[in-house]
């Protein structure tokens, strides 16, 4: 068993392609030693800014003999076939077995192949590798550049290291020839450094400054710069994503830390964060209180002989000359309020067909009215609730919004701060566009509820209302990020709105059916929500009608599908689902419509459904009505039924779905007491229709609290 060892060395990979780069190479690699029959055990892949690495251990010297056997036609098959057979499978006719297969005579090839060297299987696949390397960007370079056949790459490859064990693994790729020799630190290491196997790779490259680990790289500055901030009695803003990219950018990361002007403190933070994050790759600091410090860690790639002062102070001038013009453009978006810079989005185009950004802020104010004056989804102060929408998108025309579109609403907020406007309508515009994601705050101020609320309607029934709805994969409007972000809203703040007014007090009355279209999205990326937290989908199917009607409050369905997860969970939901089959599959198969059930002459059929003379009277009814005596367990099932139907229907009506499900559970034993006991299918055709008839109602009370033909198993 052998240890190999690649690397292919290049010019400077983007940082951001260096993830995908580990697992292509992965890939192609398992890929090639899978066709060859070469059994692999760890495989490590690695990246700097200048080289990918792969490390394989427990290579096989060969690969093993493999005899394959092919059928082929029968014997006296014509000639075109035979010979077909024998060029597809690089034999000749006197090489091929005469067998029988079923009584018939039939040719066979038998294929030896013998072990190849695992150098020899390398030797060919490297190639392979490079050429169908795939990256997001690639280029082309030199005299051969000229030809459309000649090798890509990300950036002009330089050189190849190809090692089984201590033995050269030798092939070429465009003109570079594979050998034992690598390159160190650009700065830090000069000459060639030869590699003599895998195991010490990493150790020769680490003396010449290069540490192939990207993980280590991460943990280096990861560990340093929050050290750096500590000795400056500051705490490091965390930023995963900012480590990864510096690990990608750096062969050698050193993390110093630096100061700008406090002058720029009054910038707001998150622009300042964002412009040392962007444009610089800095990490930023927070004081002892929680705000942001005139503070910057940048990672150095290089180990300065001034402990980095030189380079700290030209990252400091670099970051002060971004700052100022952030500086610039927050000082030049004050001289204009928002409400003039309102009158801008006239000029851009929402969508052709659903007019301008300013179109949309008009449909989004008047919605956001309704929902804090007339629906109280949140209750509201509608005046204020329309002047936060009006400006909501005013600050898309921005100048800092122009340079930094991730900081659009959160500008809006400080904008409308400096113009002196109700705290709630700054923070209504501030914070409008959450949740933007499953983890992202949600809003829970009733102003920005209601403005968040109705921007994300405002999409959803905007792009149905033309038809553009998601498919598949394909959601380029972020239609199921606004029916989440929509969800969230209605859970955490508790709210029960009809989709069908809102849509009509989006569009006019006769918009119900955009509503209804509208709510059967939103019920099917519930179920989605909904999964992960033990809410089967087919529970939500269950619960999505409402008095025979598709049900447009999200909430209701929820909190319905939740209490039916529930019961089910239970013994008595287990077998009352297993009767409700029972009696759903006898009633199918006899095609059975129950005839109409008798009027008791109650003005409020629920006026007495807790008296319990009452409900016995209105069994003794059912009973009355029967042309026979009922044997015991069916007149159970009667009684039962008289009890929990109507009291099922009264907890439905005040949507108390868990006391729905309890009077479900109390017709569990009586329906299976019917089932052992009584003989549906009667010879007596009074009492087949009777009992018939019981189970259409056993049916009509389950499905006054779900459906349960929709739910599988």
């Amino acid at each position: 068993m052998s240890d190999f060892l690649l690397e292919l060395r290049c010019e400077e990979i983007p940082a951001r392609m260096q993830a995908g780069a580990r697992a292509e190479l992965q890939k192609l690699f398992a890929r090639e030693m899978d066709a060859a029959g070469v059994s692999v055990g760890e495989v490590q892949v690695f990246s700097t800014p200048r080289r990918l690495a792969l490390i394989a251990k427990g290579l096989p010297q060969a690969t093993e003999a493999v005899r394959e056997e092919a059928k082929g036609p029968p014997v006296g098959a014509p000639d075109a076939a035979v010979d077909g057979f024998c060029n597809k499978n690089g034999v000749t006719r006197d090489q091929l077995e005469e067998r029988d297969v079923k009584g018939r005579a039939t040719w066979f090839a038998v294929i030896e192949k013998p072990g190849r060297a695992t150098s020899e299987v390398l030797a060919a696949a490297i190639p392979a590798i490079i050429r169908d390397f795939s990256w997001p960007k690639s280029m082309r370079w030199g005299a051969a550049s000229l030809s459309t056949e000649s090798l890509r790459w990300v950036r002009p490859l330089s050189g190849i290291v190809a090692l089984l064990g201590d033995e050269l693994v030798a092939c070429e790729v465009g003109g570079i020839a594979s050998g034992h020799v690598t390159r160190g630190h650009r700065f830090h290491a000069s000459g060639d450094i030869a590699i003599a196997n895998a195991g010490d790779y990493a150790a020769k490259l680490r003396a010449a400054h290069v540490i192939v680990d990207h993980e280590e790289r991460q943990d280096i500055i990861r560990e340093g710069a929050a050290k750096a901030a500590a000795e400056a009695g500051l705490t490091l803003v965390a930023d995963e994503g900012l480590v990864v990219e510096n690990a990608g950018l750096t062969e050698w990361p050193v993390p110093l830390l630096g100061r700008f002007d406090e002058a720029f403190l009054d910038v707001p933070p998150e622009v300042i964060q964002l412009t040392a994050r962007v444009n610089q790759k800095y990490f930023v600091c927070e004081d002892a209180g929680g705000k942001l410090a005139n503070a910057f860690v940048c990672t150095a790639n290089i180990v300065a002989s001034d402990g980095g002062a030189a380079i700290v102070d030209g990252n400091r001038k670099v970051l002060a000359a971004r700052l100022s013009d952030a500086r610039f453009f927050w000082e030049l978006d004050q001289k204009t309020k928002l409400r003039e810079q309102a009158k801008k989005l006239e000029r851009i185009t929402f969508h052709e067909k659903l007019g301008t950004v300013a179109d949309k802020v008009d449909r989004v104010a008047k919605l956001a009215a309704w929902l804090v004056s007339d629906a109280r989804a949140p209750n509201g102060d509608h005046n204020l609730a329309r002047q936060a929408a009006e400006l909501c998108k005013s600050d898309l025309v921005t100048e800092m919004v122009g340079e930094f579109p991730e900081l659009q609403g959160l500008m809006g907020g400080y904008y409308a701060e400096k113009e002196g406007l109700p705290q709630e309508v700054a923070e209504a515009i501030r914070d409008h566009y959450k949740p933007v994601g499953q983890d992202d705050e949600v809003p829970t101020a009733p102003l920005t509820v209601a403005v968040s609320l109705a921007d994300k309607l405002d999409n959803l029934f905007s792009f149905f209302n033309i038809d553009i709805v998601p498919t598949g994969s394909k959601d380029p409007f972020a239609l199921r990020r606004a029916a989440l972000g929509y969800l969230r809203l209605v859970q955490a703040n508790g709210l029960e709105l009809s989709l069908e007014q809102a849509a009509q007090a989006w569009g006019g009355l006769g918009r119900a059916k955009l509503g209804t279209r509208v709510s059967e999205f939103l019920s099917d990326r519930l179920a989605v929500q909904l999964r992960d937290e033990g809410v089967r989908h087919d529970y939500i199917s269950a619960s999505r009608e409402w008095k025979g009607q598709p049900d447009s409050r999200t909430d209701r369905i929820e909190a319905r599908a939740r209490a039916l997860t529930s019961f089910l969970e239970t013994e008595d939901g287990t077998n009352l689902l297993a009767g409700y089959k029972r009696a759903a599959n006898i009633l199918k198969k006899e095609d059975w419509d129950a005839t109409a059930p008798q009027a008791t002459g109650d003005e409020d059929p629920l006026e007495n459904v807790d008296d319990p003379q009452m409900r016995e009277i209105y069994a003794e009814q059912a009973k009355a009505t029967l042309a026979y005596e009922p044997e015991p367990a069916e007149a159970a099932l009667i009684a039962a039924l008289a009890e929990a139907e109507p009291r099922a229907a009264m907890a439905v009506a005040n949507e108390d779905f868990a006391v729905a499900m309890a009077a479900l559970a109390s017709l569990r034993a009586p329906i299976d007491a019917f089932f052992d006991n009584v003989t549906v299918n009667d010879p007596d055709q009074d009492k087949r229709k009777a009992r018939l008839d019981l189970l259409a109602q056993f049916r009509v009370a389950v499905h006054k609290v779900a459906d349960f033909s929709k739910i599988e198993g």
